[in-house]
């Protein structure tokens, strides 16, 4: 099995931690696999270079200040590989073989990489590669960076080039945890997620693994989370299935829109959840939920429009916080899904900028990490998916 390892700062924080890794790394070669390393700098070595640079720095000097934490951290590891016999080679920037390479933007120059990537996944026969993370290099040979997240897009990168069967994140973290163990209680690991499930959790604050490495995993790519305490770089952890799907969906069936109205909504704790489990209690399925201030709505199947609204009126009579329902038929949701989504800036005003010059009205637009949906008249359907479509054909 070819295996791409990367180690976190935390898993190579002092000499103990690197032991660890390297241990780990040599059982899985002494198994016979195929590994390679990503490493990325020890401890908070890049927190600290950033603050060190406290004077005018242009950005070629800063990406090669803050590269010497990597650069450490790849020659520590391929020391402590070899002191347990491993044939290993550091790769940093400027070596021969340095697979990661931006363009003239600053982003990875895709087919490039791809070629370096494949050639040096040729020479793991025997050799462990140990790459520094978060670093690339420019076609003049310069030194940049991948940004916040960078190692952890180095390593589901080259892991997708290179053709692994596996990609290990070695961090701090058990896997993916069913909450924040320092504030709930009972927090315990996840033994699976998918893809869009933890990038909605990353861009809403999930410490686990950088979003825009996950634009790079292919569906037959596996991916596991462990904590570097563990040891095994084969087993244990959150496996993260699947890959993210571009895809413009048009619902088949018409839904109706029911807006309950109350004053000061917003501050009435668990109005929401009353409102939905009565709806729930109906076994009636809500499709979406949007909130405004003084008001809550929701998307129901058109079918289910008057028993919904018979349900919602009677919650609005005995609660004196809520004053009215209203409801409003025929409506059509249109949703755009992707993993590169959050990385598309203007991505929103692309959507909406030509409905409007094509004078569809958008009734409601809701976001999240990965997909953004759009509820317009449902006769604007056919026309609003078609210009939508248009749109993001490239």
């Amino acid at each position: 099995m070819r295996v791409l390892a990367k180690f976190g700062g935390t898993s190579l924080g002092n000499g103990d931690r690197v032991n660890r890794a390297a241990d780990s790394v040599a059982a899985a070669v002494e198994n016979g696999h195929e590994v390679a390393v990503v490493a990325s700098a020890m401890g908070s070595t890049t927190d600290f270079l950033l603050d060190a640079i406290a004077f005018e720095a242009d950005e070629a000097d800063r990406a090669e200040i803050v590269s010497m934490g990597e650069r450490t951290s790849v020659r520590m590891l391929k020391a402590a590989l070899g002191a347990r016999g491993i044939n290993a080679v550091f790769l940093e920037p400027g070596h021969p073989d340095w697979p990661v390479i931006t363009n003239a933007r600053g982003e990875v120059d895709v087919e490039e990489t791809q070629r370096r990537a494949k050639a040096l996944a040729d020479q793991l026969d025997g050799v462990v590669p140990v790459i520094t993370g978060f670093l690339a290099q420019d076609h003049a040979g310069n030194t940049t960076t991948l940004g916040r997240g960078g190692s952890d897009t180095t390593a589901v990168m080259l892991g997708n080039y290179m053709g692994a069967d596996e990609v290990v994140i070695v961090t701090d973290v058990e896997g993916v945890m069913t909450g924040d163990p320092s504030v709930v209680e009972g927090a315990r690991n996840v033994g699976e997620i998918t893809v869009d499930e933890l990038r909605n959790l990353s861009f809403r604050g999930a410490e686990v693994i950088a979003p825009s490495a996950l634009s790079y995993k292919s569906g037959n790519l596996s991916v596991r989370v462990v904590h570097y305490q563990h040891g095994d770089l084969l087993t244990g952890g959150t496996s993260i299935e699947g890959q993210f799907e571009n895809l413009i969906d048009l619902r088949e069936e018409p839904l109706a829109c029911l807006t309950v109205a109350g004053r000061a909504i917003r501050n009435r704790p668990g109005i929401n959840a009353v409102l939905s489990t009565a709806l729930k209690e109906a076994d009636i399925n809500v499709d979406a939920v949007a909130s405004g201030m003084d008001s809550l709505t929701y998307y129901v199947d058109a079918s289910v429009a008057e028993r919904a609204e018979t349900i919602l009126h009677e919650c609005v009579v005995e609660d004196e916080t809520l004053s009215s329902v209203t409801v409003e038929h025929d409506v059509a949701v249109i949703r755009v899904t992707g993993g590169e989504l959050p990385n598309q800036p203007g991505v929103i005003q692309q959507i909406v900028n030509p409905l409007a010059e094509n004078h569809i009205n958008v009734h409601d637009l809701i976001t999240s990490a990965t997909s953004v949906a759009m509820f317009v008249d449902w006769a604007d359907r056919e026309e609003a998916l078609r210009i939508i479509q248009s749109e993001f054909s490239d």
